[in-house]
């Protein structure tokens, strides 16, 4: 599998310190309540999957980045989950999984969404539960990815970095862009980042196409109603 873009040993190790557990994570754990098998899809370094992990429940991370699953395979509490290298053709359709959660927009980096969509069907349950989230394409984030807006100094564990974001392509949707990542040896790791902006309309027809009913669309983590100035889409729907 690709290790586009989070194949940097260096940025994996920063990725949580830049990603805390936060709302998002709280939502997630409290739709896990009372399930038995959880699906994280597009885990990452597992920061969210570990904590999803209780007695009686499997729980299973996949994530198509081997540095990113190497990281999280390390890490404390890792051997009460199930990891898996691959994308959505990796998801076994079993048919029992109560949940699958994919956080961290992990969504908007998968180009065939509506292949990745019926794949999560497969594995859920019927009455399962598919829960993401999203950016909202209508509050156009992206104009705010400029090297004069994001430029930024910080102290780390990997030394003083230099950091930015720098707009490469934007069409129908699709929004490239690197974000550059200067160490103090002058190193510059730049990472390109591909993301899939799609409406609350077009997640709707992908869901409802792999066999989703039951989809609500709302703007937070608090049940939030959606409105055309929203940044956030949280999806949640039912096999």
């Amino acid at each position: 599998m690709t290790d586009d873009p989070y194949g940097d040993e260096q940025l994996v190790h920063l990725y949580d310190l830049d990603n805390p557990p936060g709302e998002d994570h709280s939502y997630y754990r409290g739709l896990a309540d009372g399930t038995s098998k959880v699906l994280d899809f597009g885990c990452g370094t597992g920061l969210l999957t570990r904590s999803l992990a209780a007695p009686g429940r499997v729980v299973i991370g996949i994530d198509p980045s081997p540095t990113m699953l190497g990281y999280a395979r390390r890490q404390p509490g890792a051997d009460a989950v199930t990891w898996i290298d691959g994308d959505h053709r990796a998801v076994a359709p079993t048919g029992d999984v109560d949940l699958v959660v994919s956080s961290g927009n992990t969504m908007m980096h998968v180009a065939e969404h509506a292949a990745a969509c019926t794949a999560l069907a497969a594995a859920l349950r019927p009455g399962g539960t598919f829960a993401f989230e999203s950016r909202n394409p209508a509050a156009r984030a992206w104009e705010q990815w400029t090297s004069e807006a994001t430029y930024g100094e910080r102290d780390t564990v990997a030394g003083h970095l230099r950091e930015w974001l720098e707009l490469i392509e934007i069409a129908n949707g699709r929004v490239v862009f690197d974000a550059h990542n200067v160490f103090e040896d002058g190193h510059d790791a730049v990472y390109r980042n591909v993301l899939y902006f799609r409406s609350a309309e077009e997640i709707t027809e992908d869901l409802l196409a792999a066999g989703f009913s039951n989809i609500v669309i709302e703007a937070g983590w608090h049940g939030e109603p959606l409105t055309a100035e929203s940044r956030l889409l949280v999806v949640r729907a039912t096999k």
